[in-house]
């Protein structure tokens, strides 16, 4: 009787924690909607800056600005290059943080000096457990991403860009690609390459009349830009979340299943030892019985 109770014990905990993950998987799959529909809400200023800057280089494709690379086309700029690194704030969400963390490492060894900028609890712990200095590291959490924060992030990374501090800006985050897959993305922020904005000829819209910039182009990117890294970083901290819930669902599903499947395997195994203890006992009743009759039918002498 004591497999059984120990059996029993098993089981309890195992739908205990069976509850956990059900309550998590419901609790991220909240979480993800509400991301979703955040971004669905902001992207459609954001995609509209996108066009402005477009305008911008069919009018001229030789615009000089430092938030572009030279019209030279020279890429490799000297300087420092920071790294923006966005992970999670805990883990239970399968390779997530790992994935970001590694992506980031890898590009960290290609050039010398870099300057590390950290979202989220899970990335800052492992870069100092590992000793790896922080540049900055954003102390809010990374489970409520909002358009003041990315505003803040931004300012920082492009005051030390200003000031030429950072030559270049990358930025490491999860892009959600479908319900299913998410990827792991290393995107330079800054400089823009212009081809990004330049429209092919084939999709170009035809100006009919000249657009007038005051008080020149150069004064007009140099505001428009701004918005459009505060938009970039605030859609990839959402990209991010949505990932890490998304990956969270996918861990605590499994989990739920693992758990169905332990469950099941414990009450089969319980019924066997509960079948085999009532089959001895039947058994061990019968012999008593067949030995009390065998004892009435000696004679006694």
């Amino acid at each position: 009787m004591a497999i059984t109770k120990e059996i029993k014990n098993r089981i309890k905990s195992v739908k205990g924690t069976q509850k956990i993950t059900n309550a998590m998987y419901l609790i991220a799959s909240t979480k993800l909607r509400k991301a979703k529909g955040e971004l669905d809400l902001t992207r459609p200023y954001f995609n509209s800056l996108q066009g402005e800057i477009k305008r911008i280089f069919r009018i001229s494709e030789e615009i000089e600005n430092k938030y572009f690379y030279p019209v030279t086309g020279e890429h490799e700029l000297p300087g420092s290059y920071g790294y923006l690194v966005i992970t999670a704030d805990k883990g239970l969400a399968g390779a997530y943080n790992q994935n970001v963390i590694k992506e980031a490492l890898r590009l960290m060894k290609e050039h010398e000096n870099p300057k590390l900028f950290v979202v989220g609890e899970y990335g800052r712990h492992y870069f100092n457990a590992h000793d790896i200095p922080i540049e900055k590291s954003f102390l809010y959490t990374a489970q409520n991403p909002t358009i003041q924060r990315a505003r803040e992030i931004s300012s920082i990374l492009l005051d030390l860009f200003n000031r030429g501090k950072l030559a270049k800006i990358f930025v490491i985050y999860t892009d959600m690609q479908n319900a299913i897959q998410s990827k792991t993305c290393s995107t330079r922020l800054l400089p823009f390459h212009r081809a990004q904005f330049i429209v092919p000829d084939s999709q170009e819209k035809k100006i009919e009349k000249p657009f007038e910039f005051q008080p020149s182009i150069e004064k007009v990117l140099d505001n428009i830009v701004p918005s459009y890294v505060t938009g970039f970083i605030y859609s990839a901290l959402i990209d991010s979340f949505c990932s890490e819930q998304n990956a969270r669902m996918n861990a605590m599903d499994a989990a739920s299943r693992n758990a169905q499947e332990i469950l099941d395997e414990l009450t089969i195994q319980y019924n066997h030892i509960r079948q085999s203890a009532i089959t001895q006992e039947i058994t061990e009743i019968s012999s008593g019985a067949r030995s009390m009759r065998k004892r009435r039918s000696v004679p006694v002498s």
